[in-house]
């Protein structure tokens, strides 16, 4: 199941902005403007971060961290303000990560990944220039947009970044893959090794070994 979020933000644009850019990696996403409504959403649904803003409305940041620390929810505080007085109060009552606004999208995401894996909430990831996969989610995303992959595709590219800088012949992609039992010709890895070639931009990356099979190389 993809990760839920709940983002805490008083500000619209701000916060459309934040689930656009989750949304890139699939993360599901909940949206609340002030501090009672984020309370009253996770009264509501169980959710893997929260995202929350110090300046919110009727409950603001810091009251609300005293509340979520029961809960065991990670959280990362974000705010305009850069006040060391903020940072230290918003970590001692509990925030895992204090990011300060404006602040890029893929800064966001690592820190929410970095704070996920810590509480042992994302599953891994595996990344090699503009392309990332998530093994147990079976995605793939190129520059941040998913990539469709046939499932023999998908295994075939894990089986490369598994045995990345080493040399496979095709009757190993063939037992890897497609299991002991497959009687087909070898062609079919060339086949399937042209299509990730094609849709993951890895003309350079996956070299053809002659007389042995494929590489994916650093």
């Amino acid at each position: 199941m993809d990760k839920k979020i709940l983002i805490v933000e008083d500000d619209p644009n701000i916060s459309n902005i934040i689930k656009m850019n989750l949304a890139l990696v699939l993360y599901q996403t909940v949206q609340v403007y002030d501090g009672i409504a984020a309370l009253e959403a996770m009264e509501r649904e169980r959710f893997d971060l929260v995202l929350l803003d110090v300046m919110i409305p009727k409950l603001d940041g810091f009251a609300l961290m005293e509340k979520i620390r029961p809960k065991n929810i990670p959280v990362i505080f974000l705010t305009a303000k850069n006040a060391v007085f903020d940072k230290v109060n918003g970590l001692k009552l509990g925030a895992d990560d204090y990011m300060v606004k404006p602040f890029e999208g893929i800064e966001l995401l690592a820190r929410i990944e970095t704070v996920l894996r810590r509480y042992g909430k994302e599953e891994a990831q595996i990344n090699i220039d503009e392309v990332c996969v998530y093994p147990d989610k079976r995605l793939i995303t190129l520059r941040g947009e998913p990539v469709e992959l046939t499932p023999k595709e998908f295994d075939l590219l894990v089986v490369l970044l598994k045995n990345k800088n080493i040399a496979l012949s095709r009757e190993q992609f063939l037992d890897k893959v497609w299991g002991f039992d497959y009687y087909g010709d070898t062609r079919t890895v060339d086949m399937h090794i042209k299509s990730l070639r094609k849709k993951l931009g890895f003309q350079d990356r996956i070299k053809t070994i002659f007389k042995i099979g494929y590489r994916l190389e650093d």
